[in-house]
């Protein structure tokens, strides 16, 4: 029998495989328009989605933006590498260019454009008189809050130039295409990339709400900017009249990728969602008690079990470690199993990034614990200071797959044999 850590990285390869944008991308474009055809887009995928496009069409002229290391050969279309999840001065100056070259397209011409996870800071055009300093500091701050991302994504927009429909915006009269990979809960393409093509009926109070909510400290021209009209398209502007927006891959399908092999390979699988969400210490301690219920009734499935399940989960943060959501929810989840025999699990980011590390995340197994005491290392204090990649770098049990070039967020696996 394979080890039960192995197959659960197995699941996770296999999930990530199925968003790869080659094996998608090409039956989803359009037929090439006669006009002019101008490429654009941002994300962790984009760069893949782009070498996709030329694989298709050949070489076209065009600009997206990727997350530095995530960068891919192309033909024609240009790629740049920029910083996320915080912005920095490549992405802005990228997104400079990119707004002029959507500049005087006439209604013969098509945008194609490619959104991923990972388009909300990457581009990056504040609004107002917001200098990088500002806008990477209201970033830092949201990632630190523990706000939920569809209420990070409502703020980001009304901060930008470029988001909640205004790239696209841009682009007319011109026929914008997006193709969009989601990361997001519900796959809702206005919250994708904080939906740079999709018009937003929220208000700049709605935002300021967001604010008060969740305690985040802004720079006053961020608060300047809120004060004004905002730029965000409203649903239904006419500029948005010639704009189609088609979600090309989402958690689901790697879910479903996964629970096929699982199948394959004996088990019995569970979806608990492909869009759970809230904090990750408190999802890890709601399916350890999942866990443990299903371990003690085992004997009504005739195989054991493996509980699947996607979503984006947040860490507010209160600690000075190194951690993320899906690390987090994995040192959560051990601690609450407290060796617990026949149980084993995994929970990574399928771009391959959690929270502040170059890590996926991590895989846990009865002897977490125990091993965790043997090298010294506290679980406890590990979750008190929010430094779950510290604590499985001193066990070993980090998953680093290096980048993926690709995005539909949280995949989380819990593998359940009898005691």
């Amino acid at each position: 029998m394979m080890d039960d850590t192995a197959f659960l990285r197995r699941l996770f390869d296999r999930a990530v495989e199925t968003a790869d944008p080659m094996r998608f991308i090409a039956k989803n474009l359009p037929e090439k328009p006669k006009g002019r055809l101008v490429v654009v887009g941002a994300g962790k995928a984009s760069a893949r989605m782009a070498e996709a496009v030329e694989a298709e069409w050949g070489r076209c002229d065009g600009l997206v933006i990727t997350r530095y290391g995530y960068g891919r050969p192309t033909q024609g279309i240009e790629i740049v590498e920029a910083a996320h999840p915080v912005p920095d001065q490549a992405g802005v100056d990228a997104t400079r260019r990119m707004l002029d070259l959507l500049g005087g397209l006439a209604e013969g011409d098509l945008v194609l454009m490619l959104i991923s996870g990972g388009a909300s800071a990457l581009l990056s055009a504040p609004a107002g008189d917001m200098t990088l300093t500002e806008k990477q500091a209201v970033n830092a701050a949201l990632l630190a809050s523990g706000a939920p991302i569809g209420q990070m994504n409502v703020l980001r927009k009304h901060l930008s130039r470029v988001k909640g429909g205004q790239l696209a915006a841009a682009a007319a009269p011109a026929r914008v295409m997006a193709l969009m990979i989601s990361d997001v809960p519900g796959d809702d393409p206005a919250m994708i990339g904080s939906g740079p093509t999709v018009g937003d009926a929220s208000t700049t109070a709605d935002a300021l709400a967001i604010v008060e909510r969740w305690g985040i400290e802004l720079p006053a021209s961020a608060r300047a900017a809120l004060s004004r009209p905002t730029g965000v398209i409203p649903p239904g502007d006419a500029r948005l009249e010639r704009v189609e927006n088609r979600v090309v891959a989402a958690p689901a399908q790697s879910l479903a990728a996964a629970a096929d092999m699982a199948r394959e390979g004996g088990f019995a699988n569970i979806i608990l969602g492909d869009d759970l969400d809230g904090e990750a210490r408190d999802v890890a301690a709601e399916h350890a008690a999942l866990a443990l219920m299903m371990q003690a009734d085992l004997a009504e499935y005739d195989a054991p079990v493996i509980l699947l399940s996607g979503g984006e989960l947040t860490v507010t943060r209160r600690g000075d470690g190194v951690g993320g959501p899906n690390a987090e929810y994995a040192l959560a989840l051990a601690v609450a199993l407290n060796g617990a025999t026949g149980i084993y699990a995994i929970a990574c980011d399928t771009d391959g990034v959690d929270g502040a590390a170059e890590v996926a995340g991590a895989v846990i197994s009865p002897d977490t614990l125990a091993r965790a005491k043997a090298a010294g290392v506290d679980p406890a204090e590990a979750l008190r200071r929010n430094d779950a990649h510290s604590f499985f770098a001193a066990l070993g049990d980090q998953v680093v797959p290096g980048p993926t070039l690709t995005n539909v967020n949280d995949f989380r696996a819990i593998l359940i044999r009898r005691a």
